[in-house]
């Protein structure tokens, strides 16, 4: 990643991480392991020994761990996570030659040892050796390797310590790294609380009990010398050089990438992280008396604005809904039809029909046919009757043949897409053939088609003037 897109990303998330910064302001007071309490579980005497075996330039106890900042050949001492450690930018690091060791017992540590296949589980009952006879206080002494009958070196970090005095610790599983302290216990079984391996080039260190470090431990000589072994091994290895030692405590921030070669994704994952830390933060904390100042009045002005907008509106009044005009599609008659058929959403093959049901009412009052006929009889009366020519007549029969089908699929349910052309044109063949045969005259004259009772049949054109006959007497 180059400098330039990494100042770019930086500054684009300065602003939130900056506001975010405002909303708290950091504890002055020292928690547990940290290295500026100097109560009796701080962990001011581990810096002590640090600063004294390595030079204090040497030691840099930091509230955010900048990977970029890291070389091969320093050293990351974490004690006690309660933020989650990047397990890839860790990775990354013992790879080119970096040591991590972390000492956690309940935190968060182990979402990293997970990762190398290192499991916590809970202590044995019964230590064969504890401080005061107390089982919550055991004695952890060097592993020591025997093989071929000989017995091996300690690890270098315990080279120095013959018994090491835990408090309450947890114990380690892990199948294939190299175990550095042991808890005897009853039944001949031994408790691993600390184990070493290689990473690459680098080295990783576990062990299951910070609080073997704390200020109150560290009076007894095997934990003192614990320490000092450490912090030599993590930072003062003689093929390493002179590296320099980071400590991290409980909570800290993370950022930055291991040689500086992160990606565009992973700053944008460490400005949401660090605005994500400082919420957490202003949670934990609180908000300022001036920052709860400033957002009472920013409310205090946003509701007076909304008072002032919302008082000051003229409003129109409703009209009541039994004075209101009613649609036209809402009313019945030809007037509610017409607008039910004029409606945008309304299918063409509706009006199609409707074209259909005045062709064959014509028909009918024209042609004497019976109230409902059927498409044949009304083709065939217009046939006979020699009104229409021959063009026109083959023009009715596609727009009758039209009209059929789209009948057909409406009653079947379907969809029938009929395109405006056609409608058009069966609204000029039905009005020219219905004025050629004056059946609008006769529809006129006779009224709408239906049953009628004897009596009232009305008169037809062409019938004559021939006397019905006297009416049935009422």
């Amino acid at each position: 990643m180059t400098t330039t897109r990494r100042a770019i990303l930086r500054s684009l998330a300065a602003a939130p991480a900056a506001a975010a910064a405002l909303l708290t302001a950091r504890s002055a007071l020292a928690g547990a392991f940290d290295v500026s309490d100097a109560g009796w579980e701080g962990g001011a005497e581990l810096f002590q020994i640090a600063k004294t075996e390595l030079g204090a330039e040497r030691v840099k106890p930091v509230a955010t761990l900048d990977w970029s900042a890291l070389r091969p050949e320093d050293g990351l001492l974490v004690v006690h996570p309660v933020d989650e450690l990047d397990a890839s930018e860790a990775t990354e690091f013992m790879k080119l030659g970096g040591r991590v060791a972390i000492l956690d017992d309940f935190g968060r540590g182990d979402d990293l040892l997970r990762r190398f296949k290192i499991e916590r589980v809970t202590m044995p009952a019964r230590p064969l050796a504890a401080l005061r006879n107390n089982p919550q206080l055991p004695i952890a002494e060097p592993w020591l390797d025997v093989a071929r009958g000989q017995i091996g070196a300690p690890h270098p970090v315990v080279a120095n310590v013959r018994q090491l005095v835990l408090n309450h610790p947890a114990a380690l599983v892990h199948p294939d790294l190299s175990p550095v302290l042991k808890v005897r216990c009853a039944g001949g079984v031994d408790a691993i609380v600390a184990v070493a391996g290689q990473v690459g080039k680098g080295r990783l260190f576990a062990m299951s009990d910070p609080s073997a470090l704390i200020n109150s431990m560290l009076r007894y000589p095997g934990n003192r010398a614990f320490g000092a072994g450490l912090v030599r091994y993590l930072a003062n290895d003689n093929d390493r050089g002179q590296g320099r030692l980071f400590i991290v405590a409980n909570s800290f921030k993370q950022e930055g990438s291991v040689g500086g070669n992160g990606s565009i994704g992973q700053d944008i994952e460490d400005a949401l992280r660090s605005l994500a830390d400082n919420l957490k933060e202003a949670r934990k904390l609180g908000l300022p008396s001036w920052m709860l100042a400033l957002l009472a009045a920013i409310s205090v002005a946003a509701l007076a604005v909304w008072v002032g907008r919302t008082s000051g509106r003229p409003y129109k009044s409703p009209l009541p809904r039994y004075a209101r005009p009613v649609p036209l599609v809402s009313r019945g008659g030809v007037a509610g039809r017409f607008a039910m058929l004029a409606a945008p959403s309304s299918p063409k093959a509706l009006v199609l029909l409707e074209l259909k049901s005045a062709l064959f009412e014509g028909a009918a009052a024209r042609f004497d046919l019976e109230s409902t006929p059927t498409a044949d009889a009304v083709l065939k009366a217009f046939r006979r009757s020699g009104q229409i020519d021959a063009a026109l007549l083959g023009r009715l029969e596609q727009v009758v043949a039209r009209m059929q089908r789209a009948e057909a699929a409406v009653l079947a349910g379907s969809s029938s897409r009929v395109p405006r052309e056609v409608v058009t044109e069966a609204h000029a063949v039905v009005a020219e053939v219905l004025e050629a045969c004056g059946a609008l005259e006769a529809r006129r004259v006779k009224g709408p088609v239906g049953p009628v009772s004897e009596g009232t049949r009305p008169h037809h054109p062409d019938a004559g003037d021939a006397d019905p006959g006297p009416a049935p007497a009422s």
